[in-house]
């Protein structure tokens, strides 16, 4: 069964899977973006370079929670929390289509 099948909203307020892949790969291209241009960008001194290490290291991890999201889309469980199985509100994937879990779960795991 797929999550779309187990989700309790209307057809109007549930996201198919085209939708949520749409997403996704615009997340991904947004962050592919973002990633190249940091490793393009001229070095500045240290603090300069710690801050674009940093902001490649939550990119790479962005990138890492949206493929693992496309891998959850394509095993049918994308759309439900990993860690109570309720579904994620789709107004949550909507702003956030690669979010394992749904905010109660999310604010547990600190």
């Amino acid at each position: 069964m797929s999550w779309e099948t187990t989700r309790s909203a209307s057809a109007a307020e549930r996201m198919n899977a085209h939708e949520a892949r749409q997403r996704l790969e615009h997340e991904r291209n947004s962050r592919l973006a973002q990633l190249r241009a940091i490793e393009e960008s001229a070095n500045g001194g240290q603090e300069a370079d710690d801050l674009l290490s940093a902001q490649k290291t939550a990119l790479k991890l962005a990138l890492k929670d949206i493929e693992a999201a496309f891998g959850r889309l394509d095993g049918g469980s994308y759309g439900s929390c990993e860690d109570c199985a309720k579904p994620i509100p789709v107004e949550r994937l909507e702003i956030l289509p690669y979010a394992r879990c749904c905010v109660p779960c999310q604010q547990r795991a600190g």
